[in-house]
């Protein structure tokens, strides 16, 4: 399916000719239910009042699907919009899929959402945003692990390069081909911009502000560590090297920490996965390291936990641009990707934080 389809997405069913339908695109669109009208759906969740519980889910910002008319829809939610800004995708779909509308939050996920179906249905999405249609691109809505510091920003930006007023693109960190593949036309001097960095930017600014997924925060600590020191010495790191936490990509390690708390923490606290590597992977990167230790070698197996992990996940072509810092208990090191990682990408890489189920049998 295509890529940024939201995740939770309320599959709305009022009659018997539309479960069909939801049926099949619910093992597509990850973790939906199917809310159906009780007495007309036999669903997993059920409701009785059409209206309430769209405005529920809409309020919730949960994602909407309605196998049934737009009509129904807009009427249903006409009286709780306000700010498109916090608006959840809503799209409604034909009960044989062969149209999907979506009408409500269109970079949030809703264009994504409705050629999702359309592509699973051999339905037409009806597109309609001004810089999807004319520029192929909508900015305030990347791709997955990128991050916009000042969305606002995107409204003015689209509105100039629709109407064909000059825009910078300034690529100062990685790539951005969702951009120079559309169909936007950019000027080499301008005083609007879009600037693709993994700089902090001081706000407010009038450039539209794009980081993308290209920095690897390696991290090592002491068992126990408390997860405000790990997180402090991050946010001390990146604020002396002048870079966003919005362009880190993912936090990395020694598999031996898969199991703390810290750094699962500081994970959470930045919003991006923790990867975790074994000490054979981190001795890998040994010829790069900045500050290779013995002293950890003789401990875990190699030469460098921070400074290795970010490197593992950094690739060959990446770069270590912060060494080792140290706080008490802790360290941390930052290492630059050459083009932005996508998300599939880095969930194959290393491994995650395992879990443990236990089955009863009486």
């Amino acid at each position: 399916m295509t890529a940024n389809v939201p995740e939770g997405v309320a599959l709305v069913v009022l009659g018997p000719s539309g479960l069909a339908l939801a049926e099949t695109l619910k093992p597509l669109l990850p973790g939906s239910e199917i809310h159906g009208l009780e007495g007309r759906v036999a669903a997993e969740v059920t409701f009785f009042d059409v209206t309430a519980h769209m405005r529920d889910l809409f309020q919730q910002f949960r994602p909407i699907v309605g196998v049934c008319a737009a009509g129904i829809l807009i009427r249903a939610l006409s009286g709780v919009l306000d700010d498109k800004r916090g608006e959840s995708a809503v799209v409604a779909v034909a009960s044989d899929g062969s149209a999907v509308v979506p009408l409500l939050g269109g970079h949030h996920g809703a264009n994504h959402l409705a050629q999702a179906i359309a592509e699973a249905t051999g339905g037409v999405a009806a597109i309609t945003t001004a810089g999807d249609v004319a520029l192929g691109l909508a900015l305030d809505d990347p791709p997955p692990g990128w991050r916009l510091p000042n969305p606002e920003a995107a409204k003015p930006i689209t509105q100039a390069l629709l109407a064909g007023d000059p825009v910078r693109l300034s690529l100062e960190a990685g790539d951005a081909d969702w951009i120079t593949g559309s169909g936007a036309v950019f000027a080499d001097a301008a005083t609007m911009a879009i600037r693709v960095t993994d700089q902090a930017v001081a706000e407010p600014s009038d450039d539209l502000i794009l980081h993308p997924p290209v920095l690897v925060l390696g991290v090592g600590c002491e068992r126990g560590t408390d997860a405000d020191e790990l997180i402090g010495l991050a946010e001390q790191t990146l604020q002396d090297a002048g870079l966003a936490s919005g362009a880190i990509a993912c936090v990395a390690s020694l598999d031996l920490k898969a199991d703390e708390a810290a750094v699962h923490a500081l994970a959470v606290h930045l919003s991006v996965p923790a990867r975790f590597f074994t000490a054979a992977a981190l001795e890998a990167e040994a010829p790069r390291l900045a500050n290779p230790s013995d002293i950890v070698f003789a401990e875990v197996g190699c030469h460098g936990v921070a400074e290795g992990a970010a490197l593992a996940v950094a690739g060959k072509d990446g770069a270590l641009i912060v060494d080792k810092k140290l706080s008490r208990r802790a360290t941390c090191a930052l290492a630059r990707a050459p083009g932005p990682m996508d998300p599939e990408t880095i969930a194959m890489t290393g491994q995650a934080r395992g879990r443990l189920s236990i089955v009863g049998i009486g």
